[in-house]
């Protein structure tokens, strides 16, 4: 592999536009090489030295291609990633990693048989609130934690007429959505846990998949609680830690998803 990693993205939607392209554009050590978009042409305005494909198909062609991310809806990870990596490149996916954990085992032996990388996309880990949540924790601010909570809260009452999003496709719903970024940030920090509890609800009458989870993780000694909801209009921290020696709270600043959608 060349020092440079030719890269492709498979979607030019929100996540190629603000999530993926910028950041491929902006590391040396990446190329962006080639973006697929079906219809139309918006990546031109931005990124007019990079190839415009209009298929999956025509990036997994490509044999100049190092790196494919796999940034579709989620139904469709488990058909891309596995076209990517039949055809030798290496792979990152878009959360979340599959819709089904079978998906997942296929596709992680796939990429050994084949000796390629693949991993997932996990933005998340460096949004600077949860970096002040990481520091307090690793500096063991609050002594001996027993009780956090973390929550994805959003204030959308009515359905947004995404069938991928919010509709009865599979992957949709909030769980699939904003539910890993907090399933990351938890393992990350306090590991795998020793039981687990979760209940998902479909609140809003119009639209077709969950919009409403909670999920408790049971340790020794420590009970995590990850939470999302489309229905909270008042905002409370995002997290919540409660320690021996005292408690943190932290309200969501999501300034580097905020500065992105301005393109600064």
């Amino acid at each position: 592999m060349s020092s440079v990693i030719k890269t492709g993205i498979c979607s030019y939607g929100m996540s190629g536009r603000v999530f993926h392209a910028p950041f491929i554009e902006a590391h040396p050590g990446f190329e962006l090489t080639a973006i697929v978009e079906r219809h139309k042409d918006e990546s031109r305005q931005l990124y007019a030295g990079s190839k415009l494909y209009r298929s999956i198909e025509e990036l997994c062609a490509d044999k100049t291609i190092q790196l494919i991310v796999v940034n579709t809806p989620a139904y469709l990870h488990l058909e891309h990633a596995t076209m990517a990596l039949n055809a030798g490149k290496n792979v990152i996916i878009e959360k979340p990693f599959t819709v089904w954990l079978y998906e997942a085992e296929q596709l992680q032996q796939l990429a050994e048989e084949k000796d390629l990388s693949l991993t997932i996309f996990q933005n998340r880990r460096y949004d600077g609130d949860f970096i002040a949540v990481k520091n307090v924790v690793e500096e063991n601010l609050l002594g001996e934690i027993r009780e956090a909570e973390f929550r994805y809260d959003r204030y959308r009452p009515n359905y947004n007429g995404s069938p991928h999003k919010e509709g009865d496709l599979p992957g949709a719903g909030l769980l699939h959505n904003l539910g890993p970024h907090l399933i990351d940030q938890a393992l990350y920090l306090f590991g795998w846990p020793q039981a687990v509890f979760a209940d998902m609800w479909q609140m809003r009458p119009d639209v077709l998949s969950d919009d409403y989870f909670e999920i408790l993780l049971y340790y020794n000694q420590l009970r995590v609680r990850l939470k999302g909801t489309c229905i909270a209009r008042e905002t409370v921290p995002a997290y919540a830690l409660h320690g021996m020696k005292g408690s943190f709270l932290q309200q969501r600043s999501d300034l580097q998803e905020e500065k992105l959608q301005q393109a600064v």
